[in-house]
């Protein structure tokens, strides 16, 4: 990060839906002044579950899924200059949120 206020990184853990998609589980959104951690509900219906090799678990999540879009949109709307490690994190993101100068 460049350490002005006004830039962000951002990254996300994501795990593949049913059909193959990206289902995003975890992202952070962090600043020099802020740092913010949503952890979304699974998409599917399925009972509580986990895996104790990696600490995944949807039952710790907190935001659902269906917000996602709304939530990431919200999330980085302050800030003029976000920063993702990644191409195809920097695809995704910047197909999510319409900006075309995610670096």
């Amino acid at each position: 990060m460049a350490g002005a206020s006004r830039d962000a990184a951002i990254d996300f853990e994501f795990l593949r839906g049913r059909k193959n998609e990206k289902v995003v589980k975890e992202l952070c959104v962090a600043s020099a002044t802020v740092s913010e951690t949503y952890r979304f509900k699974s998409p599917y219906k399925m009972a509580d579950h986990g895996l104790s090799e990696n600490g995944i678990n949807w039952a710790d999540a907190h935001v659902e899924y269906k917000d996602f879009h709304t939530v990431v949109t919200e999330a980085v709307a302050g800030f003029a200059h976000l920063y993702a490690y990644d191409v195809s994190k920097v695809t995704f993101l910047s197909s999510l949120t319409g900006r075309r100068s995610i670096i």
